[in-house]
């Protein structure tokens, strides 16, 4: 089990290496082992490539040639940290794949929720004789693909909040102005998240106060989608959200549905009725996995009250004010807490 967990380890780590590329597919990593040895790893490719297992085998190919290679698969592990698919997607099955090459084991570390896959990987490997161990590190694999597990699981996107409060608790100030909490450091960690999620939140007030165009600037990656709420059209069109087109920009509204390239407005019916959930399923329509919900305060507190939350990433600042916005209260312990520069960040998970 100690070299099981090895090599799912390794898997964990080259999964995450997909992370911002591969949604909304899961984020895979495989390792294949001949005595002792990886021979061969890979991870899920940017969306509509090949999977972890294939890019795995192709490595061990290049390494000792394609007749050898095969000939040792029938020796040899692969382990993979979510169960090879059993359907035709965008790829062919990866169990399919691992059947025709006549791998003597396969190791899993967590099955795949997803209905056309869930078991059905496993018992296709099984029905061909190969052995097939389930559940190493699971809960580690599980918690790697929260983001797909959620999307499958739950019908709608991953949620992260995300805020700076001052040491005493204030979120912005009482004047509606700009100014900065956070320091430099945790400026550009923020832009790493927006490399790694699907799309990003704010309401219409932080978009009049702050103009963000909420693209990534200070870190390697793409743009998130960005994600306006905006009853009554009030942003003006010279705003710096509506000036980038960088990436799509979904504007939902009481107003009206029109789609124009990268721009799309998003009317929803009863507009202030279940405004989180009913945003939440339409970006899960829209194949969206995961979201930051960056501001303001109103907006933030809405999908507290609503209990539609999984993650908080919360920077403290290093100064006390005197008077302002109070920030949304979670009443939990950090999970995490690390230090980025002069701030901490205390990372939250609801479950």
């Amino acid at each position: 089990m100690q070299k099981e967990e090895q090599y799912i380890k390794r898997c964990l780590e080259l999964a995450t290496l997909g992370a911002g590329t591969v949604s909304p597919n899961p984020m895979v990593g495989a390792v294949i082992v001949y005595e002792d040895k990886i021979i061969g790893e890979g991870y899920t490719s940017p969306y509509g490539g090949a999977h972890a297992e294939v890019n795995a085998v192709a490595s061990a190919i290049n390494l000792l040639g394609e007749s050898e290679a095969r000939s040792i698969f029938k020796e040899s592990t692969i382990y993979v940290s979510l169960e090879p698919c059993a359907h035709h997607g965008k790829t062919p099955p990866c169990a399919d794949m691992l059947v025709s090459l006549g791998f003597a084991k396969v190791v899993i570390g967590c099955l795949d929720p997803f209905a056309k896959v869930n078991g059905l990987g496993v018992q296709k490997l099984k029905d061909a004789g190969i052995e097939v161990v389930v559940g190493v590190l699971e809960k580690e694999c599980q918690f790697v693909n929260r983001r797909f597990f959620t999307r499958i699981e739950k019908f709608r996107p991953y949620v992260i909040l995300k805020w700076a409060e001052t040491k005493n608790g204030f979120f912005a100030p009482a004047d509606n102005s700009q100014r900065w909490i956070s320091n430099n450091a945790s400026k550009q960690l923020v832009h790493k998240w927006r490399s790694e999620e699907d799309a990003i939140l704010v309401g219409k007030n932080t978009a009049l106060v702050d103009n963000p165009s909420l693209t990534n600037r200070l870190w390697t990656g793409k743009s998130p989608k960005r994600v306006l709420i905006d009853k009554n059209l009030d942003i003006p069109q010279d705003a710096n959200l509506y000036l980038s087109e960088e990436s799509d920009l979904i504007v939902f509204n009481a107003i009206k549905t029109e789609w124009n390239g990268k721009l799309k407005f998003i009317e929803l019916e009863n507009f202030d009725l279940y405004l989180p959930q009913n945003i939440l399923y339409q970006l899960y329509l829209m194949d969206i996995q995961s979201i930051i919900i960056e501001g303001g305060a109103k907006t933030i507190k809405q999908f507290v009250d609503a209990d539609l939350w999984d993650e908080a990433r919360i920077f403290v600042g290093n100064e006390n004010w005197s008077n302002g916005t109070l920030a949304p209260r979670l009443f939990l312990q950090p999970d995490t807490t690390q230090h980025v520069g002069n701030n901490e960040l205390n990372i939250y998970f609801k479950n």
